[in-house]
């Protein structure tokens, strides 16, 4: 049944592109209608076939990030800055060259999330980081009244079964997350946001400290304080 869905996406890899625009529009609908196609496979189907669909969706997804290397760089970086639109970017080369010395360095800094969610983006995999902030910000509920509320929240939306940002951990992980939230505390996502945080610092780190978003940026520094 996948295999009716993976015709026409290959089918579209294969046609010739003109643009790097063009390349991250076909890149995104191709993948948004991959997503589609593959749920709506899975209804009915047994659960074997349901974890088969998803591993091959999330196959297919690290595929189509390579549509989008050429948004791989950037000439401006206040675009991408937090909350701060069309200001100067405010980074010294010893924060900016910071980020390489540890996973824990870039995530400590707001313009090294903000560059990271951005390298993120071009292999359509940011749900790992707003998975491991959103646990982060949780961590600071203080009401236990709205406590229940954003664990279930967060579970739907990152730890469940076809959630719209499912992130990929293993099903053990998953269900320890699972009975967590039915009695939620503070450290209810702990593993999950483990496991995730391992993910992103042995897959995604080095490949963003490889990245021409990474190196234009410490670049870009460089040329502004000199």
């Amino acid at each position: 049944m996948y295999q009716e869905v993976a015709d026409p996406v290959i089918q579209g890899l294969n046609e010739p592109c003109p643009s790097s625009t063009c390349q991250n529009h076909v890149a995104t609908t191709m993948l948004t209608a991959t997503r589609q196609s593959l749920s709506d496979h899975t209804v009915g189907k047994d659960p074997q076939a349901v974890r088969t669909g998803q591993r091959q969706n999330r196959g297919m997804r690290t595929r189509l990030g390579c549509l989008s290397h050429k948004s791989d760089s950037y000439n401006d970086f206040t675009a991408i800055l937090p909350d701060k639109p069309n200001r100067a970017l405010k980074l010294s080369m010893e924060e900016a060259t910071r980020w390489a010395d540890s996973f824990d360095s870039l995530l400590s800094h707001k313009y090294g999330v903000a560059a990271f969610r951005t390298f993120l983006k071009t292999e359509f995999s940011e749900e790992n980081l707003e998975f491991w902030l959103a646990c982060e910000e949780f961590k600071k509920t203080r009401s236990t009244t709205k406590l229940a509320s954003k664990a279930h929240r967060i579970f739907e939306e990152f730890i469940d079964v076809q959630a719209p940002r499912e992130v990929n951990i293993d099903f053990q992980t998953r269900e320890v997350t699972r009975n967590n939230v039915q009695e939620p505390s503070l450290s209810c996502f702990d593993q999950a946001q483990g496991k995730v945080h391992s993910l992103m610092e042995k897959d995604s780190y080095p490949r963003f400290l490889r990245s021409k978003i990474y190196t234009d940026l410490l670049t870009q520094t460089q040329r502004r304080l000199s």
